[in-house]
């Protein structure tokens, strides 16, 4: 599987205890806190505009402030704060118009990555088929949006071309915090598992271009629920 960040990927379910404690049960405490301030973050918990107080909200989560400057780090990193030098993060506002300039990309990147990755092998359409079968089944939507992302990037490992790949990564990331409020309804999730199903029933059948047309219209239904989400927070 291409991409060090999808290699290791493990789920497992948090429970949130208080705005001052949550237990963990993630081998790293960095990808827990991520996930604890992107959600922060989509609720407007974190305000946008709002500087991130390290000391305060290290006190409020437990942890030091070693794994929650690492965090802050990779939230800015996907574009989900603004690093300003020797004053620090600043958290940036959800808006249709970034929105809708970032997550149509995919829609092109992909189905290319596919054509040039060819037909999968018949071990790949499995674990395809198995990560699919997660994904319905995922309890969170953080736990939908990683094996999402999974099974994105393995359907398209074989793409020769890495920079490709590594672009794809990149609007991975920076999507991330929009398909929170996506996957968080259940509807949603079952119309990604739909759609993984018609691409690998074109894939089985040798007809990569319906697959790769499959993988479009999959990477472009997420759009209208997310602007509409969008829509109503403002």
């Amino acid at each position: 599987m291409y991409g060090g960040i999808f290699l290791c990927v493990r789920y497992s379910v948090y429970s949130m205890q208080s705005d001052a404690a949550f237990s963990l049960v993630r081998d790293n405490l960095s990808d827990a806190l991520v996930l604890e301030l992107r959600n922060r973050i989509v609720d407007s918990r974190l305000a946008p505009g709002d500087r991130i107080n390290e000391v305060q909200l290290s006190q409020q989560l437990g942890v030091s402030r070693t794994p929650l400057r690492e965090a802050l780090a990779r939230l800015a990193h996907e574009g989900a704060l603004r690093a300003v030098p020797r004053i620090g993060y600043f958290v940036r506002p959800l808006t249709l118009e970034e929105f809708s300039q970032i997550y149509p990309i995919r829609a092109l990147l992909d189905p290319e990555a596919l054509r040039l990755s060819g037909i999968p092998t018949r071990e790949r359409l499995e674990r395809l088929r198995d990560l699919n079968e997660q994904i319905a089944e995922a309890r969170d939507a953080d736990a939908a949006i990683a094996l999402d992302d999974v099974w994105h990037m393995e359907l398209v490992a074989e793409c020769p071309n890495k920079i490709l790949l590594e672009l794809i990564e990149q609007f991975i990331r920076r999507t991330r915090r929009y398909e929170i409020a996506l996957m968080r309804e259940q509807e949603n999730v079952a119309t990604a598992n739909t759609g993984h199903k018609t691409i690998l029933a074109a894939l089985r059948r040798r007809d990569l271009d319906a697959a790769c047309d499959a993988l479009r219209e999959n990477l472009q239904d997420g759009y209208e629920p997310i602007a509409a989400w969008l829509r109503g927070r403002a």
